[in-house]
């Protein structure tokens, strides 16, 4: 298994940016498609993007794509999820995941391990 943490979160104005960081140990991180998943208080968690195995391919929601970008280095066990031009409705704990069952999934139910979270929170 995979075990991940994130960090980056924090308290930012509507329109900056956050740049979220999440590093992998256990066993080889490239072997995982990588994700990036929200949860606003109330609200299911939902999806926000995903990376392929060598970083090659990513989709995102409709509601981030143009403004996240997520990246890996394989190197160095770490997937990235880069967010500009943040909005309120942003607000978030974000979580990263790794999926073994392979790629093209937005379900939540698909990954296998998950870190804690880091919260994002963006003031009008």
């Amino acid at each position: 298994q995979v075990q991940l943490v994130e960090s980056g979160g924090g308290l930012v104005q509507a329109g900056g940016s956050l740049r979220l960081s999440c590093v992998g140990s256990g066993r080889t991180f490239s072997n995982y498609v990588l994700g990036w998943f929200r949860q606003a208080p109330g609200k299911e968690r939902e999806f926000v993007a995903a990376i392929s195995w060598s970083g090659g391919s990513t989709y995102y929601a409709d509601s981030v794509k143009g403004r996240f970008t997520i990246s890996r280095d394989n190197a160095k066990n770490t997937v990235y999820l880069q967010m500009n031009s943040l909005k309120p409705e942003d607000t978030a704990v974000y979580y990263c995941a790794a999926n073994v069952a392979g790629w093209g999934t937005r379900s939540s139910r698909d990954y296998d391990y998950w870190g804690q979270g880091t919260q994002v929170t963006v003031s009008s």
